[in-house]
């Protein structure tokens, strides 16, 4: 192994290395935890109109930066299939195989493209400057609401114009605040200093 340092001129994914290595174990916990975190984020509701915005793809967003494309994906898959299972860790505490099928189906998909496009961007510098994270956070919330609006459109059966109606259009400003905030929680976490880390 490696040791590298982690400082703000370094690229992301090398700044953040430390929080993506160690064992196997580890891993683990940073996955368990990880859905933590995205069960709690889409419990939080924040009153909008004409639809209230949860917390939930923020949450997605940030796992996807600071855990890499590997690690953040491997979490949001072990949330999914928890939501799958029956726990209520999906948005509003629903839970149930029926989301993976119905009208959700489709962001629900989004939401591991969204983790691992995020992720891979992440580590490799893309997010380094506030208002790059903030377009790659942006990149990130598309990549949730293409594959919903496509799949309202096609598989729903309400056609384009109805699908972003519903499931684009009241989601657009809910998209920039979260990209905003994700983006200065990374820029956050990327000022946190430690001497030396492994790099896996």
């Amino acid at each position: 192994m490696n040791s590298v340092a982690t400082d703000t001129s370094a690229p992301l994914g090398t700044a953040l290395a430390w929080l993506r290595g160690g064992s196997w174990a580890r891993r683990v916990f940073l996955v368990l935890a990880g859905s933590l975190f995205l069960a709690a984020c889409s419990w939080i509701e924040v009153p909008m109109v004409p639809v209230p915005m949860t917390m939930q793809t923020f949450g997605l967003v940030v796992i996807g930066a600071l855990y890499g494309w590997r690690l953040g994906g491997a979490t949001v898959l072990t949330y999914l299939l928890q939501g799958a299972m029956g726990l209520p860790v999906l948005a509003g505490g629903a839970a149930g195989f029926i989301h993976f099928v119905g009208p959700t189906a489709g962001y629900l998909f989004g939401f591991a493209l969204a983790t691992v496009i995020v992720g891979w961007l992440a580590e490799r510098g893309f997010a380094r400057h506030p208002l790059a994270a903030f377009a790659v956070m942006l990149l990130g919330h598309a990549a949730i609401l293409a594959p919903g609006v496509a799949w309202l459109a096609s598989a729903i059966g309400l056609g384009w114009t109805q699908a972003a109606a519903v499931g684009l259009t009241p989601f657009l400003l809910g998209m920039v605040l979260k990209s905003a905030l994700a983006a200065a929680c990374l820029q956050a976490a990327q000022r946190y200093r430690r001497p030396s880390a492994p790099l896996i």
